[in-house]
């Protein structure tokens, strides 16, 4: 296939590049930036702003599959949710999926499937409640952004197939969720934040690539839940973190403490999301890293 990509030089999109290539598909790549990570001859990079129509929206024409991963991250310290800050998180999402959107309805020949990310944030904080894809959405910013930026990729379903991926935090090298948590649980100061018994939804990057994959690959309209099979409490994790490092993981960090340094941001981490796969599991994928022990050892070694 030629798949034609958004946010695909960061964390994620160069782990599918990567596995894209490796199959034998090709990739158009649109980047703010002229550098590109990959030395392949079968990845080609446009230049673009895909939150603003353009020129690059035109190489998407001739392309097999739309994959839509662009997003500034959600938590990204120091930055505060500042006003401006939901603008660029909302903007990155919801308006880079609008401009694809109009891309794919003015192709010459459409695009057979638009993979387009999503978050379980879209769930809200949910306490002890089982989510599927069937789970209605919350109401707090996150939920609300997460919404629209679905809502945007579902103007497309009168042109094309569109399956919506809401994603777990991810884990896997180069980036995800364990870059900023590694140093201080390295250093024996790690620990549970909130109260811990909010339950954390977790997936490997190998799983994100595979369940994409599969939706490239076979008829899955609708939503799918990228989430490991097992979520845990944020005790539980940081207990089996500080464990597959060798290290003690006693050092907690309290709410105030979150919320001082992260402001409304906080709540992504004090969020309570038990998510469930249900449909992948369905469909059958088998996941590689369904427990949390084996893939964090995988991240960050034994």
């Amino acid at each position: 296939m030629r798949v034609f990509l958004t946010g695909g030089t960061g964390f994620i999109g160069r782990h599918l590049v990567a596995a894209l290539v490796e199959r034998g598909d090709r990739c158009v790549v649109v980047s703010r930036g002229t550098s590109t990570p990959w030395s392949s001859d079968a990845v080609e990079l446009v230049r673009g702003d895909p939150t603003r129509s353009g020129p690059w929206q035109q190489a998407l024409h001739g392309c097999d599959a739309v994959v839509n991963l662009a997003g500034v991250l959600i938590v990204d310290p120091p930055h505060r949710w500042s006003d401006q800050r939901k603008i660029e998180i909302r903007r990155s999402r919801a308006e880079t999926t609008r401009c694809i959107v109009d891309a794919l309805r003015e192709a010459p020949k459409t695009p057979r499937v638009l993979v387009s990310m999503s978050a379980i944030g879209y769930y809200g904080s949910r306490g002890d409640r089982l989510l599927d894809e069937t789970a209605p959405p919350g109401s707090d910013f996150l939920a609300r952004v997460c919404v629209e930026w679905e809502e945007a990729a579902r103007a497309a379903e009168n042109v094309t197939r569109v399956t919506i991926m809401r994603g777990a935090p991810v884990l896997g090298h180069g980036g995800g969720v364990l870059a900023p948590m590694l140093t201080p649980f390295r250093l024996g100061v790690g620990g549970p934040w909130g109260p811990g018994t909010q339950w954390w939804s977790w997936v490997h990057i190998a799983d994100v690539v595979g369940v994409i994959l599969l939706a490239l690959d076979r008829e899955i309209p609708g939503a799918v839940n990228v989430a490991a099979p097992t979520p845990v409490t944020v005790t539980e994790f940081a207990k089996t973190l500080g464990e597959v490092l060798h290290r003690p993981a006693f050092a907690h960090m309290p709410e105030f403490a979150l919320r001082i340094g992260l402001g409304e941001a906080a709540d992504v981490l004090l969020a309570s999301q038990r998510v469930v796969p249900r449909r992948a599991l369905d469909l059958g994928y088998a996941f590689r890293f369904a427990e949390l022990r084996p893939a964090l050892a995988d991240v960050v070694g034994s």
